[in-house]
Formats: structure tokens, sequence, C-alpha cells
């Protein structure tokens, strides 16, 4: 019996699920990571605080949220006021979709621990745009400034503008269609 060998495996698409705070201050100031150079994700960049959930976090991303902020911070839960899921983003990374969990929360606490992931900042709301920041992380961003908080959380999937095929973030509102 002949065998093709030509013919290639399917391609096996993994799943990474990732956790994100945006947390705000009394002035209006967002806390934003300065990523490490030795880092593998966005090495130098401006980013939120975060990172993957856990196996036993993949039901619970608030649970992983909370937990990324504590270590890398030492912020606490009981610290934190109104922290609520204000998008989940959706992208194509190579053969991997990253879905990422944004929450939404004020702190009147400083961070108080050092992290090798990078070093942390308070950024006034109108120079956060200014910072070098990774494509899909600044229009999310851009989103939250332009529609601020809303009562439903909004998903955003990466793709390209049909007009002129740059990248972009198509958002919808995250609604209940049976309870609208």
């Amino acid at each position: 019996m002949k065998t093709n060998t030509s013919r290639k495996e399917p391609t096996m698409i993994t799943l990474r699920m990732m956790s994100t705070a945006l947390l705000m201050n009394e002035r209006d100031e967002l806390l934003m990571m300065k990523r490490s150079l030795h880092r593998t994700l966005s090495p130098g960049l401006w980013a939120a605080v975060g990172g993957h959930l856990e196996p036993n976090e993949i039901r619970q991303p608030r649970t992983a949220c909370l937990r990324e902020i504590y270590e890398e911070t030492g912020i606490e839960a009981d610290e934190i006021e109104g922290l609520r899921m204000q998008y989940v983003l959706l992208r194509l990374n190579g053969q991997e979709i990253r879905q990422q969990f944004f929450y939404i929360g004020r702190t009147r606490v400083n961070p108080r621990v050092v992290t090798s992931e990078g070093d942390l900042y308070w950024i006034p709301r109108e120079q956060v745009l200014e910072r070098e920041i990774p494509f899909i992380f600044r229009s999310l961003l851009q989103h939250y400034f332009d529609v601020g908080d809303t009562p439903h959380p909004w998903v955003g999937s990466a793709g390209f503008d049909e007009d002129t095929g740059e990248p972009t973030i198509h958002w919808h509102p995250l609604l209940d269609p049976l309870r609208v």
C-alpha cells in the first residue's frame, strides 16, 4: 500500500487564556508596567498588570485577575473598588487563539512589591497613549477612553479593516439576546 507523504497533518490550534487589570487611582491615573527587557512577550513595552490563567482558574478569570494583581503589585482584593469585567479580547497569534479578560477597578493603594516582570508606574490618563504600547492593548485603551464605563462588557476580535486592510479590533457589546 502506497502512502502519501506529501499530505500535511492538520495543524492544532491551541488556546491561551489571560486576565488583566486596568487599575485607576483617585487622580485618574492608570497603573502600568514598563515590561522588563528580559520578558518573552512584549519586552520593553508598556502593559497592564495581568497574566495567564492557571488550570484551576479556567472558569474564574476574575480570580486569576486578583491573583495577578496581588503577585505583581501586592495590592489585596479588598483594596480594589468595583472590579468588573469590561472587555473580552480575542485574537489569533499564529496557531494560538488568545483570549484575554480585562477588568476595570479603582484603588487608593500604591504597589508595594517589586517584580522581575517590569517596573510599575501611575500614568496620567492623558499620557497613557503616548507610551509604546502593543497594538492590541492600545486599541483596547483607545476604545475604553472613547466609550468609558458601560453597564455591559465589550467583545473585541482582532482582524482587518475591510476598507483599508489595516489591522483593527472589531468591537461589539456583549449582551444576552434573551434579556434585552
